[in-house]
């Protein structure tokens, strides 16, 4: 072997640079390679919804990503034409985009791949991950005690062999990682071909207000296209549907590209091609999230309508969910079972996204649009988790009927706006997600002291990351307490009473909860614990 390394991670896009990112803020020693020269100037994904943002506050990227997203603010709504120069007829209004202060401390965020993508990996290299573009990933072999993967560069040059405890295949919906492990994509498959291509041109007189997007209805390009901002000034991106069995990506040349470009705008204007790529809309989810020690994440384990920006979004949530486990695993204080939960809490959701967002898009961008009757903050929030990595979950499917802010097991820890004593009268003040992001975190109310204490002395003796927080009310002083609520709304929201304790994973999800200080509390929080990091192993 010319290396070893814990983790190998396939294709550097969104689900696997966040998974580089996460892996390394673990503290995961892992490889990144894709066959790519660098990041891709399309940037289709721009919508990062208040929970992705969340997950990466505590890592120190939001505020980056928000400057990123500059470009993008002011614009809201959709648009529905036949070219921009002609009438616009808006499908949604200004109230698309909203904060949600009640329920996160984060806010909907546009900023496109093409920006957000070297983010990640500046961050991610800043932590430890090496990033390798211009790398193939040849072949996979997986055993029952590691992986070999060959790599090569690019151009055919060197070839190199790599020894890896565990894969992320994030390759995408063509990738072979996946298949060749044995994981296969369930769904009706591909159900559209799609060309977008990157255009430069000024149409500041005829863009006046910006939209999140325009749907292009015009028979020069055969129908269906849209029209999306970028975070380049004086830069668009054009997309439109073609038939694969008439026309092949070979057909769309620079002269093609900027004949649709005029018939989308509406008007003869200079115009430069940037970029033209091919690609196709799909549904399926794959069957099995995990082969043996193969791992899918992103597009290589789910694929739907991009109607929603759900795609990119779940993809880091995937990377979020897997590399806390895989960072217990490979650290030896966990076994090799909780790795099962991932594929057990992440597929459930793939599903039921696969299916709103298919519904969402016949709703707003077939012949006769419509409204569509999704709940965007309960499909952000909302996601519930059915796991041997939760104890005592007691819900059904992955939504609900509305969501609950009642921090119960498998479900989103709800938000807090938090004070940290310091030297300063006026302290630090945070949100509770700030919290969860290395560690296990247990809270309990002003009496838990006897709480706090066994989780010291369990993290110190087992080597589980594990911190623990008194929380006080506001107007408690400073009686014994780390943390205090600065909005009175701990009780309501978490139903501790002065005594009780939740404890929370690092990706910000409830595992357990006792709502009274009935018993011992270092047995109650061992036994808990164990059950959620060593279940039975289901190697596949």
């Amino acid at each position: 072997m010319d290396e070893t390394v814990p983790v190998l991670i396939v294709g550097g896009g969104y689900a696997g640079l966040a998974s580089a990112l996460f892996l390394a803020h673990h503290g995961v020693r892992s490889i990144l390679v894709d066959r790519h020269p660098d990041v891709s100037v399309q940037g289709r994904a721009r919508g990062i919804n208040q929970r992705t943002m969340e997950i990466y506050r505590p890592l120190g990227v939001e505020p980056r990503i928000r400057e990123a997203g500059r470009p993008f603010d002011g614009e809201s709504g959709v648009v529905r034409c036949e070219s921009l120069a002609g009438e616009w007829n808006w499908l949604l209004g200004e109230e698309a985009r909203t904060s949600l202060p009640d329920l996160t401390a984060c806010e909907f965020e546009m900023a496109d791949q093409r920006t957000v993508e070297p983010i990640l990996i500046e961050a991610a290299r800043a932590k430890g991950a090496d990033i390798r573009f211009g790398t193939r990933c040849l072949a996979v072999d997986a055993g029952p005690d590691g992986v070999t993967v060959e790599i090569g560069d690019r151009d055919g040059g060197r070839r190199r062999l790599i020894r890896a405890d565990h894969v992320i295949a994030a390759d995408g919906f063509r990738g072979r990682t996946g298949p060749s492990a044995g994981i296969v994509r369930e769904g009706p498959g591909v159900t559209q071909s799609w060309v977008t291509f990157v255009v430069r041109a000024d149409l500041s007189h005829i863009i006046t207000k910006r939209a999140m997007f325009w749907i292009v209805v015009n028979p020069e390009i055969g129908g269906f296209g849209s029209f999306l901002t970028t975070a380049v000034p004086g830069q668009w991106a054009i997309s439109f549907t073609y038939d694969p069995a008439k026309e092949s990506p070979d057909d769309f040349t620079d002269d093609r590209c900027r004949k649709a470009a005029r018939a989308v705008i509406g008007a003869d204007v200079p115009l430069d091609i940037v970029d033209i790529a091919c690609w196709e809309e799909a549904v399926g989810v794959a069957d099995r999230f995990r082969a043996g020690r193969v791992f899918v994440v992103g597009d290589s384990a789910h694929v739907w309508p991009p109607a929603g920006a759900m795609g990119a979004n779940a993809a880091v949530q995937d990377a979020h969910n897997l590399a806390w486990k895989l960072a217990a695993v490979t650290g030896g204080w966990a076994s090799d079972g909780l790795l099962d939960t991932y594929e057990a809490e992440r597929r459930p959701a793939a599903l039921a996204l696969a299916d709103i967002t298919v519904r969402r898009q016949q709703a707003r961008f077939g012949e006769e649009p419509d409204g569509d009757d999704v709940d965007d903050v309960l499909c952000t929030f909302g996601q519930r988790y059915d796991s041997a990595a939760v104890v005592g979950a007691g819900h059904g499917p992955v939504y609900g009927g509305g969501l609950d802010q009642g921090a119960a097991p498998g479900t989103r820890a709800p938000h807090l706006w938090l004070d940290v004593p310091t030297e300063d009268a006026d302290g630090e003040r945070i949100t509770v997600h700030d919290l969860f992001h290395d560690a296990f975190v247990l809270l309990t109310g002003e009496d838990g002291a006897a709480w706090t204490d066994a989780a010291d002395k369990i993290a110190a003796h087992a080597g589980i990351p594990l911190r623990a927080y008194r929380v006080g009310s506001a107007d408690g002083g400073r009686r014994a307490a780390e943390l205090f609520d600065a909005e009175d709304v701990f009780e309501a929201r978490y139903g501790l009473g002065r005594a009780g304790a939740v404890l929370v994973r690092p990706d910000g999800y409830v595992a357990w909860r006792c709502p009274s200080a009935a018993g011992d509390p270092h047995a109650l929080l061992t036994e808990a614990l164990h059950r959620i990091l060593r279940p039975s192993a289901r190697r596949s």
